[in-house]
């Protein structure tokens, strides 16, 4: 780990290569398998051509699935001592602490139902109204997070409303706004989901100034940008909450910050978010997973431990491109969060290579 400018902590090459598996190792040696004189082994074939031998290194060391790979808890239920301790957990978890969970999740969902028809609120107006929004929304969140017993630990200042001020964040789950949303009101960049997911989008959060949009439309981009810089410079806004990973990660790696949050000419504050997997892995694969079977998941666990931290805000240099602003912000958070860093873009998660890709490669 060394000093960079500024006195941020870098970590050094070695150490982010610590995960990288030697392919060297996947090879067999030459005392371990006895062949006849004159046949080619695979240590040979990949000596000939160094296109053969960065092909077979990729397969073995295949940083960019590893990305987005759950991680469950290793399993401690073995043998016939602790089998009947895992049985009584199931039975507690399963039978006690889920339909009292749930029972905390029909209450929120009868205050979102209020929320949404504003029946509490028809004569508030101006900063009333926007204060009573605001406080419901974070109750909702608070009830989200006691629905899975969430244990959160918050480290550093608590935002405050500023103009000109972006939050930034590692991306692991949906939750980790709802987590971040009980702590304080932010209008968040999110894409746009269908089912119950979409009707609390389009009507709680939207009154809150959170911005949605659709990873698949060109025009949405367009659009997005232009309310981001509409929505920073306003002072009454809540401050702005980015993932500019644009994709769910397993809390274990980070791929590379979209720079659109970097262009806005705002104060960037970095937050770290950080799961501890002793009960459950809070990693959300979308491809795999409905939200609503994740969100099941949490609820049937012990409970959800997470660590958040409120880094020191930051600017862009001058002698700084957008790019290397978010190259810089991503070090921060990855230090703070024990994230290793890989040159992966996450929308690949979603799509193809693209052709100039692979024929610069």
């Amino acid at each position: 780990m060394s000093s960079g400018k500024g006195g941020e902590l870098i970590p050094s090459s070695s150490e982010l290569d610590l995960d990288r598996p030697n392919i060297e190792d996947y090879l067999p040696s030459g005392s371990s398998i006895h062949e006849p004189l004159g046949k080619l082994r695979l240590c040979d074939l990949l000596d000939i051509s160094p296109t053969l031998t960065e092909a077979a290194g990729a397969i073995v060391d295949d940083s960019f699935t590893r990305c987005f790979k759950s991680n469950p808890p290793e399993p401690w239920n073995w043998n016939v001592y602790l089998f009947p301790l895992w049985c009584c957990g199931v039975v507690i978890r399963y039978l006690i602490l889920f339909p009292v969970r749930l029972a905390i999740e029909l209450l929120e969902s009868n205050i979102e139902l209020f929320t949404a028809c504003n029946v509490y609120a028809p004569d508030l107006v101006g900063s009333l109204y926007f204060l009573f929004q605001r406080a419901l929304v974070e109750l909702i969140c608070s009830f989200f997070v006691a629905s899975w017993t969430g244990v959160i630990n918050y480290h550093g200042p608590r935002p405050s409303m500023r103009p000109k001020q972006v939050f930034v964040a590692n991306h692991t789950s949906m939750i980790d706004f709802i987590i971040l949303e009980q702590m304080s009101s932010f209008a968040v960049i999110m894409q746009k989901h269908p089912g119950w997911v979409g009707l609390l989008q389009s009507t709680i959060l939207e009154s809150v100034g959170c911005i949605w949009f659709n990873r698949t439309e060109a025009k949405d981009r367009e659009t997005v940008t232009k309310k981001l810089r509409e929505h920073s410079q306003g002072v009454d806004n809540n401050p702005l909450l980015i993932f500019p990973e644009g994709t769910c990660v397993n809390n274990q790696y980070s791929v590379m910050f979209k720079k659109g949050a970097f262009e806005l000419g705002c104060t960037i504050c970095p937050i770290a978010i950080k799961y501890n997997k002793i009960f459950v892995d809070a990693f959300w694969n979308s491809r795999k997973q409905s939200f609503t079977m994740h969100l099941l998941q949490l609820m049937t666990s012990w409970a959800v431990v997470c660590d958040v931290w409120y880094l020191e805000p930051q600017n862009l240099r001058p002698d700084e491109t957008p790019i290397e602003f978010a190259e810089r912000i991503r070090d921060i958070i990855s230090v703070r969060a024990g994230l290793k860093k890989v040159p992966w873009d996450g929308y690949l998660k979603y799509s193809r290579p693209s052709p100039k890709h692979r024929e610069r490669k």
